[in-house]
């Protein structure tokens, strides 16, 4: 056993307790993957990462992310939460503004400046959804088809018609539970524009998360998804919104260059001081 440096960081706000949290423990050297996926569980968030000494000469660090249940090849509020945590701690520096971050996926850029981090999507894909059941457990009307999107974790994406349907839904998580026990899917991210008012909720039962507060890698499918449908275009942004449903009240930037996704927003530490792992 072994005291290690931790921190607890909300992402997506500026408001400590407003955002999505993760679990950082920034020495994760000589972990097992058992002991990073039990101390993952006990914490009970939706994500934990552990910080470790960058494999590829061209990251700054190498970060492994796991859920209550599994590991994870990518994810975005951990992304953004964990190279918040390396800059404060000051195990890496931005050279730029930018930095770069090794995890299952590969490398992933990120963007530091003044109004928080942004990381670029290291990859996405789309593909038709057509069996009923993709859609059968959301309770609301759906507008236009429904897609997988492969980000890393896949998300079945799909636009509510209407933002009061959204935030009002009435879902089934076991029928969705099961639909993701059937394809291996992360969970769903649904979405509704009213505007400039972009509102999203994400949902990961069959891993243990009910429902995502802020969902960085979530909020990169509805780029994806947006992007290749021609609701939005190369040189657009937006902020989207997410999590009052269970409290929380985050913002999500997204930005497309090109065909590229770039997602980010403001993080706080919440929690500092050492576990024993």
């Amino acid at each position: 056993m072994k005291a290690r440096a931790f921190k607890q960081v909300d992402v997506f706000t500026a408001v400590p307790y407003k955002g999505n949290p993760v679990a950082v423990v920034l020495d994760g050297a000589g972990l097992s993957d058992a002991e990073m996926q039990a101390f993952a569980k006990w914490t009970n968030l939706s994500e934990t990462t552990f910080v470790l000494p960058a494999t590829d000469p061209r990251a700054d660090y190498w970060v492994r992310i796991f859920t209550p249940k599994a590991e994870l090849p990518f994810a975005g509020h951990p992304t953004l939460g964990t190279a918040h945590a390396v800059l404060e701690a000051g195990l890496a520096a931005a050279k730029d503004g930018r930095m770069v971050q090794q995890c299952a996926v590969g490398l992933v850029e990120l963007t530091v400046g003044e109004g928080g981090l942004s990381f670029k999507l290291p990859r996405y894909a789309l593909s038709e959804l057509t069996d009923p059941e993709a859609t059968a457990w959301i309770g609301a009307a759906v507008k236009g088809a429904v897609q997988a999107v492969d980000v890393g974790p896949v998300w079945l994406v799909a636009e509510i018609a209407e933002v009061a349907a959204l935030e009002n839904l009435a879902h089934d998580p076991t029928r969705l539970t099961r639909y993701y026990e059937a394809t291996g899917m992360t969970g769903a991210t649904l979405f509704a524009v009213e505007g400039d008012r972009v509102v999203v909720r994400s949902f990961a039962p069959g891993d243990g998360i009910p429902e995502d507060p802020v969902c960085g890698s979530g909020n990169a499918a509805v780029a994806a998804f947006r992007l290749l449908a021609g609701q939005i275009a190369a040189g657009d942004s937006y902020v989207a919104s997410q999590g009052r449903q269970v409290g929380r009240d985050g913002y999500v930037r997204v930005r497309i260059d090109g065909a590229d996704v770039h997602v980010g927003g403001q993080c706080v530490t919440c929690v500092e001081g050492v576990v024993t792992l």
